[in-house]
């Protein structure tokens, strides 16, 4: 089968379209025909051995996993014999690592039927993002109707997904994006749109429930100035490659302050994938209160464009792969 694999970390240039062996599902696993695989800013950190302590983990010289993608949506053909809730011919999505691939083996656990009115394209570019969005929201900060959130990077691949699950869960909504994306983030469900390069939010007036950072360019105590009294502060950004520890650093960061802090302080670090929250993505998604915004599409053999598109950082919502 193709792939987009990497044989050593680096720019986007050491990634290679090859033929690879299929994978042969576990008992506790499906084999899936990928039809589409979204980009994340997860893909360009792990390219590019980023933050370097990853790599304790990841691999010091090069990545032990070796093809790149995380989401995906596509169709299962083959199941192991654990695995009860899924058959051939089911049209799926869900996140695992080596989606960039004609074929995935995917944990039971991390894989559930797509929802129904979303394309392949649609579908793949929810599960990291919108689970980011999701458990941030609505499990870390417990967003409740009424309460006002600000979501200080609305218009990305996370932000787009915030603003529209906040507005599900009945909270007013303020979005920061550049104003060439205001009227999307207003058309997402954002009751108030902040231009960050005429204001910046932090010096204003209004004070928030829950302040959504996705882009990490303010400091924890210029955050604290906006938070209303019990407030809470959600740390989502993974930081800029190159760090020496990138997301480990936030969790560090809001670990040490939080103390000091009016308000609660929390980071979100890698939500680990889970039926549940796919499955409260599908529900959202086919009730019409979820719809992912797509900004552009690769075709598989174009994904090293794809990826050097994305470490742009100026998307507005998801970059997609399709195979």
């Amino acid at each position: 089968m193709k792939a987009v694999v990497q044989d050593r970390y680096g720019a986007p240039d050491v990634l290679r379209l090859r033929d690879v062996d299929r994978p042969v599902p576990g008992d506790d696993e499906v084999l899936v025909r990928v039809r589409a695989a979204a980009l994340n800013a997860y893909d360009w950190h792990l390219m590019r051995g980023d933050p370097y302590v990853a790599r304790l983990a990841l691999g010091l010289r090069a990545p032990r996993a070796t093809v790149r993608g995380r989401d995906f949506a596509g169709e299962v053909t083959a199941v192991g014999r654990n695995v009860a809730g899924l058959r051939p011919g089911d049209e799926v999505f869900g996140e695992v690592d080596g989606t960039l691939a004609e074929y995935a083996c995917v944990p039971d656990a991390a894989v559930e039927r797509k929802p129904a009115g979303l394309t392949f394209e649609q579908a793949a570019a929810l599960p990291l993002a919108g689970n980011t969005a999701l458990r941030g929201l609505r499990d870390v900060a417990g967003l409740r109707p009424g309460q006002h959130v600000l979501v200080n990077g609305a218009s990305g691949g996370v932000g787009t997904f915030a603003v529209q699950i906040a507005t599900a869960l009945g909270a007013e909504v303020t979005g920061v994006c550049s104003a060439r994306n205001a009227d999307l983030v207003r058309s997402l469900g954002a009751d108030h749109v902040i231009d960050y390069a005429r204001e910046d939010f932090t010096r204003g007036g209004q004070r928030y429930d829950v302040v959504l950072d996705l882009i990490a360019n303010h400091g924890i105590f210029a955050l604290r100035r906006v938070l209303r009294p019990g407030g809470t502060i959600i740390l989502a950004s993974g930081g800029s490659p190159g760090r020496l520890l990138g997301a480990v650093g936030l969790l560090l960061r809001g670990v040490v302050l939080s103390p000091l802090v009016r308000g609660r302080v929390l980071p979100l670090v890698g939500p680990a994938p889970s039926k549940e929250a796919l499955v409260a993505l599908r529900e959202l998604a086919d009730s019409g209160k979820l719809a992912p915004v797509i900004d552009r599409t690769y075709p598989l053999g174009e994904a090293v464009e794809a990826i050097r598109y994305l470490e742009e950082q100026r998307t507005r919502g998801k970059i997609v792969v399709t195979v």
